[in-house]
């Protein structure tokens, strides 16, 4: 592999592994907004979308980013990128899995697969039951509702569907 090509990898990977502030058992990766990581002009370039275009954390995963590259020996520039706007359809099939074992339920259907209304059908991270009930449309972050299981009756934020 040409060295080029090695730093380009080492960067992505120095970048991808910065977890998320708000929910740190998920990465910059599993979430779906690193977009992407080159190096142009000798400097690590990585491609940042928000998750929403309030969310508060968006600077400070700019800036975690912006860290991680510089720890790994890279000049660093990050760049936002606002189009396409971020969907939780990037969410990757591991970052799913990831926010289920942490306990909080992923976002269930695609963009524009919500049912009537708005109301959702949220699985139970915890048992796995389909009986559920929003308690509130905002959880632990704006991006999160949260829920209670009618079937074991635990808590648990459910990562709104964007």
């Amino acid at each position: 592999m040409a060295v080029a090509a090695l730093d380009q990898r080492r960067a992505w990977e120095a970048a991808a592994a910065v977890p998320d502030p708000e929910v740190p058992c998920v990465t910059v990766a599993d979430l779906g907004i690193l977009r992407d990581v080159r190096i142009e002009d000798g400097a690590a370039v990585a491609r940042v979308s928000p998750t929403y275009s309030g969310c508060p954390a968006t600077l400070a995963i700019e800036m975690a980013i912006e860290v991680a590259l510089r720890e790994a020996g890279f000049e660093a520039r990050i760049e936002r990128v606002l189009s396409p706007a971020w969907t939780t359809d990037w969410i990757s099939a591991e970052g799913r899995e990831k926010l289920r074992d942490y306990g909080i339920a992923p976002p269930e259907g695609g963009r524009g697969k919500r049912a009537l209304f708005g109301e959702e059908s949220v699985t139970c991270p915890r048992c796995g039951s389909t009986h559920t009930e929003r308690l509130s449309e905002f959880g632990s972050t704006a991006c999160k509702a949260q829920y209670r299981c009618t079937a074991c009756a635990e808590p648990f934020d459910y990562f709104k569907c964007i």
